[in-house]
């Protein structure tokens, strides 16, 4: 099963990044495996550190943010319990794995992970129809270079209807900072 999420990783430096992901998970989350592009800051980070923490949120705003770069505000972070690494102060469970093989041989990198350590903060508010929508537009957002742009602004135009009938003030927010980013072709941060 694929849960969407977001992954944090840091590099060398300690730095932050938050990135967007649906791993694979195995079992009651005993492992996960993770399909991170190559390149991208995730796949650097986890190749490097070996580890990171996967979240259950359900603030689609942040989502919608992370998966085309333009994170206006770096979240809050506590330190991770068992990791070098940084667990998302707002979401809702968290899972800090180990990175145990790499698969490179593809774009798409395969990554298997041992979850070495999870929490609870809150119970999870759970997805409608328009926060699932969100979410299939921004992996729309981040193929853009990889799907003709009609059958992309297609896709957006019947997702947008969901939004549109179930949304609240949220959704419909994170749903046009995800249209504007795909109507500029990916080339400019909204």
């Amino acid at each position: 099963m694929i849960i969407e999420g977001l992954v944090t990783s840091l590099d060398f430096s300690g730095r932050l990044n938050v990135a967007p992901m649906g791993p694979i998970v195995e079992g009651d989350f005993e492992s996960i495996v993770l399909r991170p592009f190559q390149p991208s800051t995730t796949f650097d980070n986890l190749s490097q550190q070996r580890c990171g923490v996967f979240h259950v949120v359900d603030e689609i705003d942040v989502i919608a943010r992370a998966a085309i770069g333009c994170l206006d505000v770096e979240p809050e972070t506590v330190p991770a319990e068992t990791v070098a690494g940084r667990v998302l102060v707002r979401c809702c469970r968290w899972f800090e794995f180990q990175v145990t093989a790499i698969d490179t041989t593809q774009q798409r990198s395969v990554m298997n992970c041992r979850i070495v350590h999870r929490g609870e903060r809150r119970p999870y508010l759970g997805m409608n129809r328009a926060r699932n929508a969100v979410i299939e537009a921004a992996i729309l957002a981040t193929r853009i270079h990889l799907i003709p742009g009609e059958e992309i602004q297609q896709s957006f135009r019947s997702l947008r209807s969901a939004v549109e009938k179930t949304g609240n003030e949220a959704e419909f927010r994170a749903f046009q900072i995800l249209a504007e980013y795909v109507a500029q072709g990916g080339s400019q941060k909204a």
